[in-house]
Order: C-alpha cells, then sequence, then structure tokens
C-alpha cells in the first residue's frame, strides 16, 4: 500500500464525515464543503440517512454482545464501509494504530513481523513482495502468493489488508501460521514464520561479475523518512558508480513495491537526456501533467539491464516503464504488479489517516498503468519454484549473460 504524494494534514475530514450522518438524518440529503469551510446541501442527490441510523439503533437493542463494541470502534467501521463503497483497494482509512503501522514501515524503521508487503488481486489478499532477507522470504514466501488463513482464521473475498497485517504481524521470536497457495500451483500450503525485527535499506549498491566491472543497484522501495533523504542515497549511489568508471548497470527492481512517485521521477532523469518523456499524470478532471527529463544525466550511455518480477509495483513500474519506452534499457524477468494510481494522505488529530486515489500514472505512450496493462519485459524470464527454493537467481543470471555480451 503506497505513500506517492503526501497530503497536507486536513484535521477537518473526520468531522466532516461525522456531521454527514447527521445532517443527512435532518435532511435527507447530501451535505458537502464549500470552498469556505462551511456546509451546503446537494438538493440532486437525496440519500436517507435514517436508515444508518435505524440500522446502528438496532444494533445497539438488539446484539447480543453489544458491549464487546466500543464507539469508536463502531465510528471506524462506519466509515471504512464507507471507503470500502468506492472499491478501489487502495483507497483507505486507516484507524490509529494501522497508520502508525504504515508510517513506520514507509520510513524505514525497525518494526516487527514477517516482512512481507500485501495487496489485491480481484478481492484476494496476496503477496506483494517478501522483503529481501526477511522471515517471509527465509520461510519461502513468494511474489503472488495468495494467504488463505492466517492461524486459525480463513480469509474472506474482498478482506481488508490492513486488518490481515494486524493478524500477521506480532512480536519478534512469535510464530504465525499462514496457508498459502503459490501462484500456478493447485495445493495450498501451511507455512509457519518466526516473526523477525525488521528493517530494510531502501538502496544497496554492489559490484558483480568476473572483474567486479558491473554495477547491481538494488532498490527495494522507493521511500524514506522523506523524498529529500531518498534523493540524498540515490544521489549517492550515482556517486559511488560514477567514481568506479563502470559501464555497465543492473537495476534490481524486483519485489519493489513502490512509493514516491517523485523519486522515480528523479531517478529516471539520471539515465535519460533532457526533454524525454518519463511519465505522465492524471486527475480526476482528466487533466494530464507530462513530467520530462530536465537534466543530463550521470548515467546516460550506459549499458543498463533492468530486473522486474510481479511484485514490483507503482513507481518502481514508473521508472522500468520509463527507461524502456525510451530505449535506455533492456527490461528482463516478468510482467510487473500494475498498480498505476496516485493516493494523497489525510491525517486526523486522532492519529488515523484516510488514502484518497486521486491521480491516475501513465507511461511515456500514455497508457495508464493497470493491472491489465503493467511492464511487459524485453526478455521473459521465470523464477520457478524449483529455483528458488534451491537459490538459484535465473533472472540474474540472464541480465549478466545479456548485458555481457
Amino acid at each position: 500500500m503506497d505513500s506517492e504524494n503526501k497530503g497536507s494534514k486536513i484535521f477537518g475530514v473526520l468531522i466532516l464525515l461525522v456531521v454527514t450522518f447527521v445532517f443527512g438524518v435532518i435532511m435527507g440529503r447530501n451535505v458537502i464543503p464549500t470552498s469556505d469551510g462551511l456546509f451546503s446541501f446537494d438538493s440532486s442527490k437525496n440519500v436517507d440517512f435514517g436508515l444508518f441510523w435505524n440500522v446502528w439503533d438496532m444494533l445497539e437493542r438488539k446484539y447480543v454482545e453489544k458491549d464487546t463494541v466500543s464507539e469508536e470502534e463502531k465510528l471506524f467501521g462506519a466509515i471504512k464501509g464507507l471507503v470500502s463503497s468506492y472499491n478501489d483497494p487502495a483507497t483507505i482509512f486507516l484507524d490509529p494504530e494501522e497508520t502508525k503501522d504504515f508510517n513506520a514501515s514507509n520510513e524505514g524503521k525497525l518494526f516487527e513481523g514477517i516482512g512481507a508487503e500485501l495487496g489485491y488481486d480481484e478481492g484476494a489478499i496476496i503477496v506483494v513482495t517478501p522483503i529481501e532477507g526477511s522471515p517471509a522470504k527465509a520461510a519461502g514466501i513468494r511474489p503472488g502468493d495468495y494467504i488463505l488463513a492466517v492461524d486459525d482464521y480463513e480469509l474472506k473475498s474482498g478482506e481488508n489488508v490492513y486488518s490481515i497485517v494486524q493478524r500477521i504481524r506480532g512480536e519478534a521470536g512469535t510464530v504465525v501460521k499462514l496457508k498459502i497457495l503459490h501462484r500456478d500451483e493447485f495445493e495450498p500450503v501451511d507455512i509457519e514464520i518466526t516473526r523477525g525485527e525488521i528493517t530494510v535499506p531502501s538502496i544497496t549498491l554492489s559490484y558483480i561479475g568476473e572483474k567486479k566491472d558491473i554495477a547491481l543497484i538494488d532498490v527495494s522501495r522507493f521511500t524514506e523518512s522523506s523524498l529529500q533523504e531518498w534523493n540524498s542515497k540515490w544521489d549517492s549511489t550515482v556517486h559511488e558508480i560514477v567514481k568506479a568508471d563502470v559501464e555497465k548497470i543492473i537495476l534490481d527492481l524486483r519485489s519493489n513495491p513502490g512509493g514516491y512517485f517523485n523519486a522515480a521521477i528523479y531517478a529516471a532523469d539520471e539515465f535519460l537526456p533532457a526533454g524525454k518523456v518519463i511519465a505522465k499524470q492524471e486527475d480526476s478532471k482528466g487533466r494530464v501533467q507530462v513530467y520530462d527529463s530536465s537534466k543530463k544525466g550521470e548515467l546516460i550511455g550506459k549499458s543498463i539491464v533492468v530486473l522486474v518480477n510481479e511484485g514490483s509495483a507503482s513507481s518502481a513500474e514508473i521508472l522500468a516503464g520509463a527507461l524502456q519506452q525510451n530505449s535506455v534499457a533492456t527490461i528482463i524477468g516478468t510482467k510487473t504488479y500494475g498498480k498505476g494510481t496516485a493516493q494523497s494522505i489525510e491525517n486526523f488529530s486522532n492519529g488515523s489517516s484516510l488514502h484518497v486515489t486521486i491521480l491516475k500514472w501513465l507511461l511515456p505512450d500514455g497508457t495508464w498503468l493497470s493491472r491489465e496493462h503493467s511492464v511487459t519485459p524485453d526478455i521473459e524470464v521465470e523464477l520457478n519454484s524449483e529455483d528458488f527454493v534451491k537459490g538459484v537467481d535465473t533472472q540474474l543470471d540472464k541480465a549478466l549473460e545479456y548485458i555481457n555480451k
């Protein structure tokens, strides 16, 4: 789940949602905010909120264990129901605890759990990617795995991914059991994972090949505590490569769930001459903003191979697609995840937050990056189950073969 474009802290939205319910009962129509922060009524849309309060009241009077649900939990549940009606997995409401977990993982801080990014596939919860060096990856969790159960809890269609994250996370040293269906397999398996302490560097640089003349840039995510910090780490990496005077680069974006859109733009600019289209953004009114390369990048003219897989999402796909469509890199691996939307994050005074989709991301040719139109590699190489278990990296091997020919 991405924080590509951080929104401002608008504390009034939660109040607006509550006030909407109240005015809806009185007036039987929608309440909408005006530009001056006051409320007006949209008479073209008749919504009777009396039904909502009737259900609330009936639960209060008849539910056998009504004291087990707090007023706050009911409010959060109502808001989550409203948000889920938009049928957009990326538009979500997070309660204060979920918001805290999201912020910690997105900033690369230490947290405890199994180390896996989760997402959706047609209503099912899947593993977008296990984090490198995590308990999840060590236990055999793979990108694209379907999660069928957590301990004794069987997942239902349309589950909230953050509620499943809460079930999976726990103190380091404790065990969680997942029922997993690996992609393209027919029998689920039970996998026990001992939780650990997870912290992940956003960018790592190493030199590989017989002569150590190939720079391997492993970008695990496009987030840090700020965009400026991510850009600084990228600049340091580029400086080291230029200093090493290597001419071959493998950019590993596999199992990268994304992050800041502008981080991908910043990185792409390093490989392209000025004036090339990197990506586009389209808003709710159909207006399109074009992002062009604007500087003479330090890595122009080098041999570039980009590795991707089904766990490459969001900003990772923007970077891969920009380099592919501008013919400066060869893409190797499998089709990417297909997540081309940007969310604004609105933080509320009680610690909760609303992530709302506000933009579509388009590749240089104008294609909307989506599940149906993700990045397709120039050279498709599968990493099959047997190789995965053995630790054989057929995709990296192919990249080395290609870049050295």
